[in-house]
């Protein structure tokens, strides 16, 4: 459970990354910002991908303020190295580039690939998931192990399935996801336009 304090930190540092997204330094400061929290994976999953958003919505892709390289080589410190690679993978997730998305996680060294946090690997099963590989599947299932109720995660999961409209069982995949209890009471408006079309596609129908 998040301690109140740190909680209001994690807050801040959102609001301080999304009050001018148009600002090329603001990725620098989010890192900062989580560094001198030590922010561990789910928390810099949180504000990264609300961070992502805000920027592509106000139209400053981060995509456009970090380079890949970024992304697939080592920073200055591991926290640096997973805000700047959650900020970036977001971006591609909801530009829908899925196979940019892929081809960037498998482009990083052995030792990061080992070493990858349970958010990065969440993106990259959706991307696998988005374009119907059965591979996603498996990354999706080791996922699930490590990533309980997190509902960022388990987010990005349900995008991927959503997308993924010929996999194997994956209306079933779908709608069993959406049932966990991170997700009750069944009033996440995101959650309920996942689970629409899943029925039709379960029973070989044309989802809407």
């Amino acid at each position: 459970m998040t301690l109140p304090g740190r909680a209001l930190a994690l807050l801040q540092a959102t609001a301080r990354a999304t009050a001018d997204p148009g600002a090329a330094s603001w990725p620098d400061r989010l890192a900062q910002d989580l560094c001198d929290l030590d922010a561990d994976w789910r928390e810099s999953a949180e504000v990264c991908a609300d961070a992502a958003w805000t920027a592509r919505a106000a139209g400053h892709s981060v995509l456009g303020l970090l380079h890949p390289a970024q992304v697939t080589a080592a920073g200055p410190d591991p926290v640096t190295t997973r805000t700047f690679r959650h900020l970036y993978l977001s971006a591609l997730r909801f530009d829908f580039r899925c196979p940019t998305l892929q081809a960037l996680v498998e482009q990083l060294p052995n030792t990061a690939l080992r070493s990858l946090d349970c958010y990065s690997r969440a993106l990259y099963a959706f991307a696998l998931l988005g374009q119907s590989r059965p591979a996603g599947l498996s990354v999706m299932d080791e996922v699930l192990t490590e990533a309980g109720e997190h509902a960022k995660t388990l987010h990005v999961l349900l995008h991927g399935l959503w997308l993924g409209q010929d996999l194997d069982q994956g209306a079933q995949r779908l709608l069993a996801l959406s049932a966990r209890p991170a997700f009750t009471p069944g009033t996440d408006p995101i959650v309920l336009l996942r689970r629409a079309g899943a029925p039709a596609r379960a029973f070989g129908g044309t989802p809407t």
